[in-house]
């Protein structure tokens, strides 16, 4: 019956109300079935997107706040099916989970995995919701801590789930599309110079909303209504769940990266940047984006004005800043998108906890990542927040998310190796993906930038601010501190949290075992930002080195002290695979010290 979905979306909070709806698809000939929540039907939902098959319809599941958290439970009216998602406690923090890299560029390299390709989703799956578990399913001594305080009262762990970029793997296209791989094989000239026919513009178009469909509910998985808790053998009991149950269950938040447009966007030399068929492909992968992953009517979509500016570079992308405050008026549940920005960047505040969604693609080149609209809108949105400093129920903590790691080992030789040869391939992302680093030479300014923003907030309302983000392929943890501030005003460390993957491989062929090596060594030695900040990375929590290759999950969950509600403190586990199953990593993140 349904050819995708449902797939939860969280639109935050307004008005004591926890905005959530749920996108399914159908076949276009079918009449949208009716959803009910906790017994009640549910409104019309309303129409995102349709082709000649299909149609992909959302339905508004928000609820309100109240003084205890619940467990809901949502059905398709007239089917076996029914899911369940966890809403905070009025003024709550909610629980998170974080994941990136939902797929693979090579499906060669899923061969290298020493565990089924979802045994990630499993275990999270697992952790978030008793009911899911196999039988005899064993828990571990970290695990056990949240039953007393979740499971056993009939809860689920995670309020929202952020996926951090990568959620889909469109690098197949080059080989997909026929004229998109004869495209691969010109000269250089020829690629400039290729034109995109209104023929080929509709086949990439269909291809970036078809695979949505291929990958978000695969046809070979079991149906909704199976029981699958019941396998015996302990393989499958490890492959038991997916994306699918994941976005079924838990409200997500979700921020492109490169991978969701194609390896490397954004990247790649200004003059191939700006050629006919790459703006094609951008185009289409952002009306995709806007359907899919945010959840709005694709009739909605604002166009992306370009507005050069006389004598400043044109290499980097200006576009005209966007009115999200009319698209609101258009649509009573849309993304709390930042305003007077061009990109998707989204901004939260969730009780003692603020959410940043920065998008970095929209207006990413060599040397860019966001433009000067993006960070002022930003800036404005951080300085407006309630500060526990002035004894109010404030914000504690400030996490954002950015798909690529600020705080990671810099690999200046490879830099400077890569770049000297300065050559554009879709196919070969090496240059690519250490062109996308925060850390790379064209990008520190910018870094700079961010960090001394985070910084200058931390001081101003004494509150934590922590990085997540994921790209990488490991899991990780570093730390960016003002070398003019005692230990003791532990505002102004910043936290970097790395997380990646969640389907996708680590490290583990040859050549990346020996490239771990290089990111280990090089880790060991500090970063000088400026005379005032400094980069560190850390040995990684429970682990013998500062880079685990592995794939992983990571929980952020605040823990409130029951004497002084607002003097919380930010847990960070990791669940990372191994061979056996998974181990737990834990870092704590206490409350700012206020003076």
């Amino acid at each position: 019956m349904l050819r995708i979905g449902p797939v939860l979306s969280f639109r935050g909070i307004v008005a004591q109300q926890w905005g959530v709806t749920a996108m399914i698809g159908i076949a276009r000939n079918q009449a949208p079935p009716s959803l009910e929540l906790e017994g009640q039907p549910c409104a019309a939902p309303v129409l995102l997107y349709q082709d000649a098959n299909d149609a992909y319809w959302r339905y508004d599941l928000s609820c309100d706040l109240q003084a205890s958290e619940r467990k809901l439970t949502y059905a398709i009216v007239g089917a076996d099916m029914r899911w369940s998602f966890t809403v905070p406690a009025r003024g709550q923090a909610p629980r998170v989970a974080y994941v990136s890299c939902n797929g693979f560029s090579d499906p060669n390299g899923m061969r290298k995995l020493v565990r089924p390709q979802n045994a990630v989703w499993t275990d999270l799956l697992c952790n978030h919701q008793a009911a899911l578990r196999p039988d005899g399913y064993v828990l571990d001594r970290e695990q056990l801590w949240h039953e007393a305080k979740v499971h056993d009262k009939g809860l689920q762990r995670f309020h929202v789930l952020t996926m951090g970029g990568d959620q889909i793997y469109f690098d197949s296209i080059w080989e997909d599309l026929p004229p998109l791989k004869r495209w691969v094989g010109l000269s250089r000239k020829k690629q400039l110079d290729f034109k995109v026919s209104p023929s080929l513009r509709q086949s990439i178009e269909s291809y970036y909303m078809e695979l949505y469909r291929q990958r978000w509910l695969p046809r070979t998985r079991p149906a909704w209504d199976k029981e699958r808790r019941q396998v015996r053998d302990r393989d499958k009991q490890t492959d038991l769940y997916d994306a699918a149950d994941a976005m079924a269950r838990i409200p997500t938040v979700m921020m492109w990266d490169d991978h969701d447009i194609f390896d490397g966007w954004g990247s790649y030399t200004p003059e191939m940047q700006h050629c006919e068929l790459f703006q094609t492909l951008f185009q289409c992968a952002r009306r995709a984006f806007w359907v899919f992953q945010m959840q709005h009517a694709v009739e909605h979509l604002p166009t992306l004005t370009p507005t050069p500016r006389p004598n400043v570079s044109q290499q980097d992308p200006q576009f005209a800043p966007i009115l999200w405050a009319s698209h609101r008026d258009q649509d009573a549940l849309a993304l709390p998108i930042l305003e007077r920005q061009p990109g998707f960047t989204q901004c939260y505040l969730l009780g003692t906890l603020a959410l940043v969604v920065a998008d970095l693609r929209t207006e990413r080149s060599r040397t860019q990542i966001l433009g000067n609209a993006t960070w002022t809108s930003l800036q404005h949105w951080l300085e407006a927040l309630p500060s526990e400093r002035d004894g109010a129920a404030g914000c504690a903590h400030v996490v954002v998310l950015s798909s690529v790691p600020v705080a990671h080992p810099k690999l200046s030789l490879a830099e400077v190796l890569l770049d000297s040869l300065g050559h554009d391939h879709v196919l070969d992302s090496n240059a690519d993906d250490l062109r996308d680093h925060w850390s790379h030479d064209d990008h520190e300014g910018e870094r700079k930038r961010l960090i001394e923003t985070l910084s200058r907030l931390a001081e101003k309302k004494r509150l934590r601010t922590c990085i997540v983000s994921g790209d990488v392929h490991v899991a990780a943890r570093g730390g960016i501190y003002r070398q003019d501030t005692p230990p003791a005003a532990n505002w102004a460390q910043i936290h970097q949290f790395t997380s990646s993957a969640v389907v996708h491989p680590s490290l583990v062929g040859i050549m990346e075992r020996l490239f771990l090596q290089l990111l280990n060594s090089t880790a060991a030695k500090a970063q000088s930002i400026d005379v005032q900040h400094t980069i560190e990375m850390m040995l990684f929590p429970g682990h013998h080195r500062y880079v685990m290759a592995a794939r992983n999950w990571l929980a952020l969950e605040v823990d409130v002290d029951t004497q002084q509600q607002q003097r919380s403190q930010l847990w960070a586990t990791w669940r990372c695979e191994n061979e056996k199953g998974f181990s737990n990593h834990l870092q704590a993140v206490p409350a700012a010290v206020l003076d």
